[in-house]
């Protein structure tokens, strides 16, 4: 196909895009059938898009920085509005919920459907007191849901774990369909280049992410094999507190910062397990997905996690890696050192979970699945009444 002829799809996220996102720009690259534009209230340092793929409201001048705010006031401008409808989209697709519902009235006044992605949070975080960061884009969105739950659009969920949530918040049955975003096994290929051995952490340095159990998990495997090494790659605010737990605790350990996707494949091929402590926050946010279990078995590395969220419908226990109950270090210690002493076990799972993988979460295949739903979608009549799914579709493969 023409990619010139193409019909557009409105990727929209209200900052573009922060280095963490890239399974959205991953996605939006994948398509074959639809041409993507990223549109939004303002670029963010962060990943790298085409300036002929990006619209937004500010600019980054005085102007843009009132507009933006009357936009988040209001609902809409209409120079934005009318720069969107000269593209003549098919659809707009938010990510997370706050986006979506901050998308809605632009969806309106455009006269195209709305799809909205859950990842994760924006799904599971119900008590903002114990959400302190909380901005005031996810507030509004926590008090106001029940109009983009009420409206017209069709809801993603990246697991059966977040169709779940939406359930219980209300999010009627018959629009949501789980839809794994996918990672791209062309990229994330086994290539192990894994010598002394290595426990792999990649995530923010944030609460939820656990890592503060794994150090302690560490602490305990390297009493046994002194030779492992801990390395974390990721930024957070909770980084400074992370290094002075693992300068008590740990005798070999490296903390890496933030890196691309490219530098994070060699580092899971060159460890010998990956391991992702997720846990649960008191907010009620929890691992929607996880997505570096998926990239980790991709590549072809056993993965130890706290069981946790949508982190069992990517990791099978005792096949492709180890489940721990929640904040259960000492047993994440255990499965540590098992796997790490066991070379043939690690190889087993390693190969189970690339299969596994390419079975359910290739990109290619779960954006196959993607265009099947835009297309549907933008077949079905608009209106506000109108239900897009059979209640028989609860899944998108």
């Amino acid at each position: 196909m023409n990619p010139q002829a193409r019909p557009k799809v409105i990727i929209f996220s209200d900052h573009l895009l922060y280095p963490s996102e890239t399974f959205i720009q991953a996605q939006a690259k994948a398509l074959c059938q639809f041409e993507p534009v990223y549109a939004g209230s303002r670029r963010v340092a962060g990943l790298d898009l085409s300036k002929e793929q990006v619209y937004t409201i500010n600019e980054g001048t005085t102007r843009g920085r009132g507009l933006e705010l009357s936009y988040k006031l209001f609902g809409f401008t209409s120079h934005f509005i009318e720069r969107l409808r000269a593209l003549h989209p098919l659809l707009l697709h938010a990510h997370y919920g706050p986006n979506g519902l901050r998308a809605l009235p632009i969806a309106r006044k455009l006269g195209v459907p709305l799809i909205v992605t859950f990842h994760g949070s924006d799904a599971c975080v119900t008590d903002l007191r114990y959400q302190v960061t909380s901005s005031y884009g996810f507030r509004r969105y926590v008090a106001n849901k029940e109009k983009l739950s009420k409206s017209n659009a069709l809801f993603l969920a990246v697991s059966k774990f977040i169709r779940g949530k939406l359930l219980a918040q209300g999010f009627p049955e018959e629009r949501i369909l789980v839809h794994y975003t996918g990672v791209d096994t062309k990229m994330f290929h086994p290539a192990s280049t894994e010598g002394s051995p290595v426990i792999l952490f990649v995530g923010r340095l944030v609460e939820s992410k656990g890592a503060e159990f794994l150090i302690r998990a560490a602490s305990e495997v390297q009493s046994q094999l002194p030779a492992t090494e801990l390395v974390l790659i990721g930024e957070g605010p909770l980084r400074r507190v992370l290094e002075k737990q693992a300068k008590q605790f740990l005798r070999r350990y490296r903390f890496l910062g933030a890196m691309n996707p490219a530098e994070v494949r060699e580092w899971m091929n060159r460890s010998s397990v990956v391991c992702v402590p997720s846990v649960r926050r008191r907010s009620g946010e929890e691992e929607g997905f996880g997505m570096v279990c998926a990239e980790a078995q991709a590549v072809g590395k056993p993965v130890v996690a706290f069981e946790l969220g949508g982190i069992p419908e990517v990791v099978t226990h005792a096949e492709t890696g180890f489940l721990a109950a929640e904040r259960d270090w000492q047993s994440l210690a255990k499965y540590l050192v098992v796997l790490l002493e066991d070379a043939k076990l690690r190889e087993r799972f390693g190969l189970a979970g690339r299969q596994s993988v390419l079975r359910q979460f290739d990109l290619a295949d779960r954006t196959r699945a993607l265009e099947r739903v835009y297309t549907m979608v933008s077949r079905s009549p608009s209106g506000e009444d109108k239900i897009w799914l059979d209640s028989s579709m609860v899944s998108c493969s």
